[in-house]
């Protein structure tokens, strides 16, 4: 009988361990804000079939576990207000305190999102002054997933206040207090970004698979075994190099280059398209070092001049010979690569150019234009863009793990599906520079996300508001095409989906830094267009955009609209800038713009007899553009031509 009573008190402590305690998504928790309006969704997990009672704001619900264990409900819909209590208790207790009804709002993208109070301008004063009670703010933990995970593996909903506003994004902040100071309602933000990160990685699995770019990736990805992931990497990174990788720079010994020997033969070299990321060229997810050479032909009288080597970009470093005569070196990325090249290193015949290049991280290679790399010999241009050879000599592996670039969907996966469908009023976006050099295709992409987006959250067409990319990089000597300024025409396009509102960050961004410290001017023009898109203030929400042109003459007149109260110049310069023009040949040149009234300018060039199209804030950066509305906000980029993309 003893063995009975004790296999009978065995069998219940057993049943008492594995039972299953209700639980909560992790994006719920005390101090959070629920959107006002909406029938918020509530969900968790609990045993199966578990009876759980639910109070909040004197209601009563009463639900019961699925044959899973998963449970969901709504809560009732309410307007503005709180705090309140929420409690939820089946075989055990959760109570979340302190819950407002308010405006909700998710901010996403990569770095410039990213970016924390911390880092701003002014950033001590703007902490000590953020009390805020009520603006709330979740921060989603950084994650990439094979497949859609049904929870986050941590966060928690912060009060604002000097002592956590600093670690949260800085978009996302001040967006937050310009409608909380125009609205007086709280605020809860939720952000999810990651730095460099493209889009794709955000778009759910169900949408990026009906794109024919990435088919491909996205069956890789889904056939995946991620126990062995990092040695199929290593693998097929050691394939490229005959089976052995590189581990010591042998084209550089004691400071002698005997890669940069004119006498080097390097028939047996590999090939590679340049200018072009080595990435893209066949070597993905490989930095370190490697070495580059081409030839090219002077004559005589060619080999007598001094002349300018543009060698584009390189990331990140580079040592640059000619003939075996170093010529520069540099080490920054951005940075545009001219070196001058003395009288007596070219010579008649062939000449031979090698670059040793240091990758550290991400990219690397030499990058950019073709018709940014050249020998300019007084007036003559020698053309370097080809195929030129390569040899890697020192080689490390980027990463043998998955980063969020590796597939798409990865990070809708980790953090955007495990807080699907949480009730939001709607969205902030800034990410774009890691599709600049694909920009034609993010013209589908970028507005495939919205859609996804909506169709995932089930709310209806909720209000989209985005960033465009802001001015980078050193400004232009003469108009040259440009991927940033095609990527700002991919997110201008999608202001053709309804509730959408773009901010411009083409006047605040830094030449020399792809993060602007400002991100007030940045929150407050977002918060502007969430007055006009989302909650139908009559507010001036953008600068100027493109409507038509007409052309009389030698001029080009340019008609806008969003201009406000009329059109305005933003400087000393007297004329409007930033302005190209071009005749049939295509050949563009900076022209010059008057303010005819308030909705239109005349644009006009001396080199330019008969115009055919015009461009304007079209570049990297721009530079001084200085075209506003009398709300003082910056004209949109445009061009009137739709002659084919550098991108497309």
């Amino acid at each position: 009988m003893k063995k009975v009573v004790f296999a009978l008190s065995l069998f219940i402590v057993l049943i008492g361990s594995t039972r299953a305690d209700v639980k909560v998504a992790q994006i719920f928790s005390s101090n959070m804000v629920l959107q006002q309006g909406l029938a918020n969704p509530l969900w968790g997990w609990a045993d199966k079939n578990e009876r759980i009672t639910i109070q909040f704001a004197g209601k009563t619900i009463k639900i019961k576990a699925d044959k899973n264990g998963k449970w969901k409900t709504t809560l009732p819909v309410m307007e503005y207000g709180g705090p309140y209590s929420l409690v939820i208790e089946g075989k055990n207790k959760i109570e979340f305190k302190d819950i407002l009804i308010g405006e909700v709002w998710v901010c996403s993208g990569q770095s410039n999102m990213e970016w924390i109070v911390n880092n701003v301008n002014n950033s001590d004063k703007e902490i000590a002054e953020a009390n805020y009670p009520k603006l709330r703010m979740f921060t989603v933990p950084k994650k990439t997933s094979q497949f859609p995970m049904t929870d986050l593996e941590g966060g928690q909903w912060e009060e604002c206040n000097p002592g956590t506003v600093g670690h949260f994004s800085a978009v996302g902040y001040f967006f937050a207090r310009k409608l909380l100071s125009e609205l007086n309602v709280p605020i809860g933000m939720i952000h999810t970004s990651w730095g460099g990160t493209v889009a794709e990685t955000w778009i759910s699995p169900e949408n990026v698979a009906k794109d024919p770019d990435f088919v491909q990736a996205l069956s890789e990805l889904k056939q995946l075994d991620m126990d062995n992931y990092k040695q199929v990497k290593l693998n097929k990174i050691s394939a490229l190099f005959g089976g052995q990788i590189p581990s010591e720079d042998v084209g550089l010994i004691d400071g002698k280059a005997l890669y940069a020997d004119s006498n080097l033969k390097d028939e047996d070299w590999s090939n590679i398209k340049t200018p072009l990321a080595w990435e893209n060229g066949g070597y993905p997810e490989v930095d370190g070092v490697a070495w580059y050479r081409t030839r090219f032909t002077l004559t005589k009288e060619q080999a007598q001049n001094s002349g300018e080597l543009y060698l584009s970009k390189v990331d990140d470093q580079d040592m640059t010979w000619i003939n075996g005569k170093l010529v520069g070196e540099t080490n920054d990325y951005t940075e545009e690569r001219i070196y001058q090249v003395p009288i007596g290193i070219l010579k008649e015949g062939e000449n031979v150019l090698a670059v040793r290049v240091v990758d550290t991280g991400g990219g690397g290679g030499i990058y950019g234009k073709d018709n940014d790399l050249f020998l300019k010999l007084k007036d003559e241009r020698i053309l370097l863009a080809g195929n030129w050879k390569i040899r890697f000599t020192n080689v490390s592996i980027a990463t043998t793990g998955i980063t969020p670039n590796t597939y798409p969907t990865l990070l809708y996966n980790g953090m955007i599906n495990p807080i699907l469908p949480y009730g939001i009023k709607g969205a902030i976006w800034y990410q774009g520079e890691s599709n600049a050099s694909r920009a034609f295709q993010y013209q589908r992409v970028f507005q495939t996300l919205i859609k996804d987006w909506r169709q995932q959250w089930g709310i209806g067409d909720f209000p989209f508001l985005w960033v465009q990319l802001a001015n980078f990089m050193q400004p232009d000597e003469q108009p040259v095409d440009s991927d940033w300024a095609e990527l700002r025409e991919a997110q201008t396009m999608a202001l053709a989906l309804p509730n959408t509102g773009m901010a411009l960050a083409i006047d605040i961004g830094e030449a020399n830094d792809i993060h602007p410290r400002n991100k007030q001017d940045v929150g407050l023009r977002l918060g502007l267009n969430a007055l006009k898109v989302a909650y139908h203030k009559d507010v001036v929400n953008s600068g100027p955009m493109f409507q038509s042109m007409e052309v009389n003459g030698n001029k080009a007149i340019i008609h806008f609209t969003e201009t406000g109260s009329g059109l305005m110049l933003k400087d000393k310069y007297g004329y409007v800038n930033a302005f190209s023009i071009a005749g049939a040949n295509k050949k563009f040149y900076w022209a010059k713009g008057e303010i005819l009234d308030n909705n239109s300018v005349v644009v006009y060039s001396g080199e330019v007899e008969n115009p055919v199209a015009v461009r304007f804030g079209w570049g990297n950066n721009p530079d001084d553009l200085n075209l506003y509305n009398k709300e003082d906000l910056p004209a949109v980029p445009f061009r009137t031509d739709k002659w084919k993309e550098i991108t497309e």
